[in-house]
């Protein structure tokens, strides 16, 4: 294999999705699909890009006793994983319930990726690095947070191409939109969805959104989930397209599906009316199945 041209940092995490059949009955029992699948945004993010056939490493975190089969797994998926082996804490594991129209609602335990740090990042990962990709899970944390700063800073000095995604609009509620945007100011590429456009603006209106977002990032993308997404920057919206209508079973790692084949594309040369494209096709096709990851 070459040497990697896109640099994934950020969480690994086992995501048990449960599909109940109706509401939860409280004190009692309610039938529900349920399945273990890999997850975490970064993770995903990084599969998806395999899958493409990009050239792609990925650093994380996991249980020292879960490194050789979670590397297993990832190189099985065309991914370079670098993950450091953690002795004090467990694999991150998430709890995603989904309901009848395939929203989903968390709970999160992000284990060992709570540990990330400056040695885990050697700015050496950057070499003949294109793009850096990172999840906004590692921000709301100060080791995970300090550790992924510096890389981006050093990133921004050798003229990397960065992106960064929010990948959580309630740990952003619980840090601020004020924070969040002051540590990843200067990013080349914002990927949120509605939930975080309007935490992170204040505003529902697409084009404020993109005005007020485009004074941080030089590019801004929102994932819109069925109305598509759309692409701009400091001028306002430059380029909306609409979703096609899907069957919907499940939205976990749709917006991670559309950033990576939406970056993808970017980097394999095809216009900006492309990468949206190919975003939302990804992201359609994400929906369709259980998990984060392509099967």
């Amino acid at each position: 294999m070459t040497e990697p041209k896109v640099l994934v940092v950020g969480d690994t995490i086992t995501d048990i999705i449960v599909m109940p059949e109706g509401p939860m009955v409280r004190g009692s029992d309610r039938r529900a699909i349920i399945r273990s699948k890999p997850g975490g945004s970064a993770a995903n993010h990084a599969v998806w890009l395999g899958r493409l056939g990009m050239d792609v490493t990925f650093v994380s975190r996991v249980a020292a006793v879960d490194l050789d089969k979670t590397g297993a797994y990832f190189a099985s998926r065309n991914v370079d994983a670098r993950l450091a082996a953690d002795t004090e804490l467990p694999s991150g594991v998430l709890i995603s319930i989904v309901d009848s129209d395939g929203e989903r609602s968390f709970l999160t335990d992000r284990g060992a990726n709570l540990n990330l740090s400056a040695a885990d990042l050697p700015t050496s990962l950057l070499d003949r690095v294109k793009l850096l990709v990172v999840s906004g899970y590692c921000l709301f944390t100060e080791g995970p947070r300090a550790a992924v700063s510096a890389l981006l800073r050093e990133a921004r000095e050798r003229k990397i191409a960065t992106a960064v995604d929010p990948a959580s609009v309630g740990f952003l509620r619980e840090v601020g939109p004020e924070s969040f945007l002051k540590w990843t100011q200067g990013t080349g590429t914002i990927f949120a969805n509605l939930d975080e456009a309007l935490e992170l603006t204040g505003s529902v209106d697409i084009n404020l959104q993109m005005q007020t977002l485009g004074r941080f990032y030089d590019r801004v993308v929102l994932k819109r989930g069925v109305a598509g997404a759309a692409v701009g920057g400091r001028k306002g919206v430059a380029l909306s397209m609409p979703a096609p209508l899907s069957d919907v079973i499940d939205t976990t790692g749709a917006g991670d599906a559309f950033a990576a084949a939406f970056l993808s594309s970017e980097l394999k040369g095809q216009p900006l009316e492309a990468c949206l494209k190919a975003g939302i096709a990804a992201g359609s096709e994400a929906v369709a199945t259980i998990g984060g990851q392509p099967g």
